[in-house]
This record gives C-alpha cells, structure tokens and sequence, in this order.
C-alpha cells in the first residue's frame, strides 16, 4: 500500500465513490474540490494495486494554533480491516506533530457505530454533549437542525 498527498484531481475520482463507500447515504457533498485543492499538505490517498483504497481530508486549524481537525476520511469497503485507516490518521498525526499541534479535532454523525468505535480505539476522547444516544455523548444541531454530532479530541503526547 502506498500514502501520498492528495492532488486536486483525485477529487474527480474520489467524490463519484464515496456515497456508495457509505452505503448509499449522500455524503459526497460534504466533501467540495477545495479540499483538495487548499489542504494537500495535510489530507493523504492511500492506494492498494492503483485503485484508491481510503483517504483522509484534515487541515491545521487556522484559529487555534496548537488544534488540527479531520474533515473526512473514509476506507473502501472491500479495503476495510486492513488498518488501511489506522494508518490514515497515523501519518496525519505525524504531519500535525511536525507542524507543533497538539490536539485533533473531529466529528461524526451519532448514528455511525462503526466511526465512533474506530475514533475511541485511536484514542480520541468523546467531548461532554448535550445529550446522550445509546449512552454516547452527542451535540444536538452541531451541524445544522437535525444534524446532531459527536465531538471527538485527542491530545498528542
């Protein structure tokens, strides 16, 4: 498997697969060109045998100097349980820590089991909300009404 930078024309191959990468559910929006025109430095394109395997949008935070934030990431199903994603966030961490930050930011939607359990077993900590969902923290229209979120941190040592 190899990791490289994202290009902004992997945004035309990349944005065509992700709805179906997430069962169908329309997240491709979430996702604009800019990304990966503005933030090549810090999102990453892991490739297995040519064919993009996963990726990981992040950027160093503009407001907060010592904070980092992962917009997306996400791993092609058929690629999934090959640490594909662990390494993702490994070498952003690398990149974040290289750049003196000291914290990761990042969110999910409460209904994503499998987001929440992969974010806990990289040692994010789940952030106070203002609810509880099946016993998980969440923040209730985070992202807009009925766009509730649950907030993630990690603290690099």
């Amino acid at each position: 498997m190899n990791i490289r930078r994202v290009r902004g024309s992997d945004y035309y191959t990349l944005s065509p697969l992700i709805n179906e990468w997430w069962g169908g559910r329309n997240m491709s929006d979430m996702l604009p060109k800019l990304f990966f025109d503005h933030f090549t430095n810090t999102s990453f394109i892991a490739e297995k045998n040519g064919e993009i395997a996963g990726f990981l949008i992040g950027f160093l935070s503009q407001s907060q100097p010592d904070e980092s934030y992962i917009h997306f990431a996400g791993v092609h199903p058929e690629f999934r349980k090959h640490n594909i994603g662990k390494e993702l966030y490994n070498k952003f961490f690398n990149v974040v820590k290289q750049n003196g930050r000291t914290v990761i930011r990042c969110v999910t939607s409460p209904v994503n089991k499998v987001s929440i359990a992969f974010h806990t077993r990289m040692g994010f900590a789940i952030e106070e909300g203002d609810k509880k969902m099946d016993g998980v923290h969440v923040n209730t229209n985070y992202d807009g009404t009925n766009q509730d979120r649950v907030l993630f941190i990690k603290h690099l040592e």
